[in-house]
């Protein structure tokens, strides 16, 4: 698989690109958020002839970094591709699962720092979460336009807490 990740820890990014790689991964890293924009949108770019959708299969971003924080790239990199695989990584979680609903108008994967090097593994390797999310996020989209509730955020946010089996919150 195709990874791309931003962090603004440097240990952390070596050892997700280590644990990543010796799993047959490919692996891109990048400190900032602003950094991380320029790989997608070259990556993008170069990608465009090839007949899969996006150039990474994921693309894994902090939810505090400088220069762009990971909402910002997200919303960046989905306008470009509205079907990349967006993880968030962080410590905030109720904070990301609310502005990716309010912000990206979708529900994106989280995963609550810390988490172990095999979560992530198990993550980036299970592509039925993505495609469950797709189905979740048509609800999604209907009731932002509501304004959405405490209750159907809750809701939201157990069902995603299901699709990512316990793994990392």
């Amino acid at each position: 698989m195709e990874v791309l990740i931003a962090d603004d820890e440097s240990d952390l990014l070596d050892q997700y690109k280590f644990t990543l790689e010796a799993k047959g991964h490919n692996v891109i890293t990048c400190k900032d958020g602003e950094q991380c924009l320029k790989v997608y949108v070259i990556e993008s770019e170069q990608h465009n002839g090839n007949d899969s959708t996006t150039p990474f299969d994921a693309v894994i971003l902090d939810y505090q970094m400088p220069q762009k924080n990971g909402i910002e790239v997200a919303k960046e990199i989905l306008a470009i591709n509205p079907h990349q695989r967006i993880i968030f990584a962080s410590g905030y979680i109720q904070e990301t699962f609310l502005d990716s609903i309010k912000q990206l108008g979708q529900i994106t994967e989280i995963m609550q720092k810390p988490f172990s090097l095999q979560a992530l593994v198990d993550t980036i390797e299970d592509k039925e979460i993505y495609a469950q999310l797709e189905k979740l996020n048509v609800d999604v989209a209907a009731i932002k336009e509501l304004n959405p509730s405490h209750a159907q955020i809750k809701a939201y946010f157990d069902v995603l807490c299901r699709l990512q089996k316990g793994r990392t919150f």
